[in-house]
């Protein structure tokens, strides 16, 4: 049955156009590599276009929650460890019998000058916040805010997570560099100042590894141009 021509040694391409292509496919292999695939997945950027396409943001996020899950997955193998090995203590009747007999000697009453206490100044009121968010996340839920900081900018912040303790990471990223500050897990609230250290995007991400829905509020005040939601 006749399918088609079987072509020409001359048709057929040389070794070194085969060679060429190869060449040709490997440079662009490479250079998707470097600029796409491995700020994507790993957050490496060595040429700056991660960013600029916002693929390397998206690389801090998925290890971000591979260090959670990680985490997670060793909290729960302590837990279940201490919890096998934990016993109650017991405590010898001996020793016991022992104690009551020791006869238990009163203090000594004190008698001391009393001084007058200076009257206290009066407190001075709580700075007015500049910005405040509330939103709801659901079970494995995150979610990302961000404040633009010159650098030295100091920056107040409170926040608290209600419904149950909840992952966070307060991070910064921008003049081609990226930082990370402090990471928690299960932390009910936190509070503080924020000190940028180069200019640029500055705050935290948030994950909900409860059951249930939690309610996030943030808090922010300072020196900041202003607050963003990333996520």
């Amino acid at each position: 049955m006749y399918n088609t021509d079987i072509p020409n040694r001359e048709e057929l391409p040389s070794t070194a156009k085969l060679i060429r292509s190869t060449v040709i496919a490997a440079i662009v292999a490479l250079v998707l590599l470097v600029t796409a695939v491995m700020p994507a997945e790993y957050a490496l950027d060595p040429t700056g276009a991660g960013r600029l396409l916002g693929l390397t943001e998206m690389g801090e996020i998925k290890e971000q929650l591979s260090e959670e899950a990680a985490a997670d997955e060793a909290a729960q193998m302590v837990a279940v460890q201490s919890s096998a090995d934990q016993k109650a203590p017991q405590v010898s009747e001996t020793v016991m019998a022992e104690s009551a007999e020791e006869p238990v000697s009163a203090p000594e009453a004190e008698v001391t000058a009393t001084e007058p206490k200076p009257a206290l100044e009066p407190e001075a009121a709580e700075p007015q916040w500049q910005d405040e968010v509330l939103v709801v996340l659901t079970p494995g839920e995150g979610t990302e805010f961000k404040l633009t900081m010159e650098k030295g900018a100091v920056a107040r912040f409170s926040w608290v997570s209600e419904g149950g303790p909840i992952n966070f990471d307060t991070h910064g990223d921008g003049s081609g560099q990226s930082i990370s500050y402090e990471k928690g897990r299960g932390v009910p609230e936190d509070e503080g100042e924020l000190v940028a250290a180069f200019t640029g995007n500055h705050g935290w991400f948030f994950r909900n590894r409860n059951d249930n829905d939690i309610t996030l509020v943030l808090r922010t005040g300072g020196d900041y141009g202003q607050l963003k939601k990333m996520l």
